[in-house]
């Protein structure tokens, strides 16, 4: 049978980054939800409650300081 593929974004240092990443656990439109509702107000501890995630962890994400990296080129693995 035909195997799986799937698109892995990289970063400039040729690093696996985002929701490609095998320890990632939020998909990247996850990312970009929890930053927008911090924006529109949401606390970090109702985020946390939200997406089950220490609040350490969302005020990370929502201060660009966890999921920063921007994918500078995609690669087609198995």
């Amino acid at each position: 049978m035909g195997e799986l593929m799937r698109h892995v974004g990289y970063n400039e240092y040729h690093r696996q980054v985002g929701e490609s990443h095998h320890r990632a656990k939020l998909t990247d439109e996850d990312i970009e939800r929890i930053r927008s509702l911090h924006e529109d107000g949401m606390t970090y501890s109702a985020l946390a409650g939200i997406f089950n995630m220490a609040v350490s962890s969302i005020a990370k994400i929502c201060r660009f300081e966890r999921r920063n990296n921007l994918v500078v080129y995609w690669k087609v693995k198995k």
